[in-house]
């Protein structure tokens, strides 16, 4: 029996499940803490992303519970005459749900609600440590076309 899927933008109750997908990996596990009770810096967050028009957390819901993720971000921009873009961030599914095109899907999801806002273009960085994530978006249309930096400025709040 194959299982159907929802796409909805997350609520506060659904957090554990959000840190529990983001820690699932050995990157993850690295640098998120997924214990009980959460940290604060993640409540805070949540309601930081939750009050901002220009942010959407989406989960993937089947069987009553989530099983996959990802933030969407619109930003203004003044290239491309003034055009909003989107970027994905955080893009999860719970390995026992991975390889079934629920990922795939997801990804679709977030380019259609890119295109209902109005957006010129859509993008993500994906670590260059996940080449079976990059394969992943490339199979999604996704070009490696920009060299992407980063700069890191330290942990972030670990107090729970």
């Amino acid at each position: 029996m194959k299982s159907e899927i929802q796409f909805r933008d997350a609520t506060h109750e659904d957090l554990p499940d959000i840190v529990r997908l983001l820690s699932d990996d050995p990157l993850g596990r690295e640098r998120e803490a997924d214990t009980s009770p959460l940290p604060n810096s993640y409540h805070s967050a949540f309601e930081a992303i939750d009050c901002d028009s220009n942010n959407q957390l989406v989960v993937v819901e089947s069987m009553g519970g989530v099983i996959g993720m990802l933030q969407l971000t619109f930003i203004p921009y003044l290239t491309f005459r003034g055009s909003w873009r989107a970027v994905i961030e955080g893009v999860r599914i719970d390995q026992e749900f991975r390889s079934r095109g629920i990922g795939q899907k997801l990804i679709s999801h977030a380019v259609e609600l890119a295109k209902r806002r109005g957006c010129h273009l859509i993008q993500l960085t994906s670590d260059k440590r996940r080449p079976e994530a990059i394969r992943f978006y490339e199979r999604q249309g996704f070009v490696s076309s920009h060299e992407g930096l980063k700069l890191n400025l330290g942990p972030g709040d670990e107090s729970p």
